[in-house]
Order: C-alpha cells, then structure tokens, then sequence
C-alpha cells in the first residue's frame, strides 16, 4: 500500500514540476507582451513630441522637403535664440510663473484646509455638504463662463493677473475630494492622541496632517502646475494688453510678432517656442511622477 502510494507521487511529482515550469512560462510570456504593448503606446503618444523636437532644429528647406527627413541634417539651434527675441516671451513667461506660483499657494491652501474639515471634523450636515461639493463637478466651465466674466467685469479686474489667482482662494472640488480621500487612509489614533495632549485643530492640521501627506500634496501641486501652465481659456478671456499675456496666449500670439514671413522658417521657430514653454511642465513631472502616483494610488481606499 505505501509503495502504491510513493510510486504515485513519484509519478505525479514530474507533472506538477512541468505545471509550475509552464506557469511561469506563461507568466513571462504575458509579462513581455503587456510591456511590448505599453512599450509601442508609449512610443506612439511620444511620436508628436519627438517631430516638435526634430522641427525646431530644421529649416525652411528641410521642412518643404517631400519626404521630410523625421532629424534635420544639421541641428539649428539658433532657431530657439530667434524665436524667443522675436517675442516677448521673457515677460511672458513671469507672467505665468507669478499666476502659476499664486495658483498652486491658493489651492494648497483652500483645499487642504476644506479637505481636512470633511475628513476629520463632525459637524451636522457634513455628508450633504460634501455631496453639493461633489455635484458642482458636473457642472461644465461653459456654464458658469459668462456670469463669472460679468462679474470680474463689475469687480474691474479685467485686463488683470486678479482672475487667474483669486479663484483658486476659494478651493477646487476635484482637489478637495482627492486630498479628503487622501485624509481618511491616516490613522484617526493620531488625531485622537494629539487632542489628548491638548493641541487643536489647526495644530493638528499643520503638524501631523500636512506632513503625513506629501505624496497627496505633490499630486495636487504637480495638477495645478500643469493646469495653470497650459492653462488657455483664462488669459484668453482676461488678459487684454501684450505685455500681460501669459505663455500659452503668448504662443498663439507669436506669428503677429513676425518671426519670419517664411512659412517653413515661422513653422521651425514655433516648434521650437512650444518646445521651450513645454519643457518645466515635462521636468515637473518628470521629478514628481513617484509622488503624482502614489497619491492618486491612495484617494479610493477609504470612505
């Protein structure tokens, strides 16, 4: 009976062996191609930067030319040194870092402040509140685009930075709901410990929350960065004079500035403006993709 028994496993254990053998074959196999997938995707969505890239360093005649070689010949990188004397784009772009930099204060803080209060404060009616939060997120900027120009308008903030900064004072539902989300995954021992030890709301706020959540921060921070970069609509409608545009008007701008009357030449000289404005929003998220994603990764887990 045993050796009935030990011959059995004797002759099963080579089929489990090949089992898990072929198990991790298999794993490996959709491994690579999941990554050969992502790999061909990735190289497709960069194909765009990539011709921006090689077209700010061509000239005319490379830019006519049927079939256009994808890398010029010669680099001109002179086409950089043209584009940006050709246009203001030094006080454009203090323009953009004065709004972006106010932008990013004004969110952080409006929306941890509110943010904390959903997450760690019991008040009556708290649920409602934060579902009236939630529902001004269906709302189109459409909608609320000509009541809120008309009332800048009455302010007298037309034609200033006022339009583009205050607002971002009064908090965004999005980044509220994320970072709330973001409050609920800290352990409520902590606020319940700091109480004990007689420090207060605020106190708790900046001392344990704040620090607790930097990769949360980073991701918010990191958004209203590219938000307020890119950002086209909101300086369109505002701004008025040359010297208050901001760099994405700015862009759009340019060929009233005559760079060249060259097609080919203008067309080089605008890739290569749009490749010189695009650059802090790569490095900015370049350097902050582990916090981007370990903060959008922890907003689901709780609540």
């Amino acid at each position: 009976m045993q050796a009935t028994e030990r011959v059995g496993q004797d002759v099963r254990a080579p089929v489990r062996l090949r089992s898990r053998r072929w198990k991790r074959v298999r794993t490996s196999a959709l491994d690579s191609l999941r990554y050969l997938i992502i790999a061909v995707l990735g190289f497709v969505f960069l194909l765009p930067f990539l011709w921006m890239v090689s077209a700010s360093l061509k000239t005319m005649q490379d830019l006519v030319r049927i079939p256009q070689p994808f890398f010029p010949e010669v680099a001109h990188w002179s086409n950089y040194r043209v584009a940006w004397t050709s246009a203001p784009f030094t006080r454009w772009t203090i323009n953009t870092v004065v709004v972006t930099v106010i932008r990013i204060v004004g969110t952080l803080i409006s929306c941890t402040l509110v943010a904390y209060g959903f997450a760690f404060t019991r008040f009556k009616g708290r649920d409602v509140f934060f579902l009236l939060l939630l529902s001004t997120m269906m709302l189109p900027y459409q909608v609320t685009l000509i009541p809120t120009f008309l009332l800048f308008h009455q302010l007298g903030w037309i034609n200033t930075f006022l339009p583009l900064t205050v607002p971002s004072f009064f908090g965004s539902a999005f980044y509220i709901f994320l970072l709330r989300q973001f409050f609920l995954t800290l352990p409520k021992e902590l606020d319940d410990a700091a109480r004990i030890d007689g420090c207060n709301s605020l106190g708790i706020y900046w001392r344990i929350v704040l620090p607790l959540s930097q990769p949360a921060i980073a991701a918010v921070t990191a958004f209203t960065f590219i938000g307020s970069w890119n950002d086209f609509m909101g300086p369109l409608i505002y701004l008025r004079q040359d010297k208050m545009l901001t760099l994405s008007v700015g862009l759009r701008s340019f060929l009233a500035f005559g760079a060249d009357s060259a097609g080919g030449s203008q067309i080089a000289l605008l890739m290569a403006a749009s490749t010189a404005t695009l650059m802090p929003v790569v490095l900015v998220f370049f350097f902050a993709q582990s916090y981007f994603v370990e903060g959008i990764s922890f907003t689901g887990l709780k609540g």
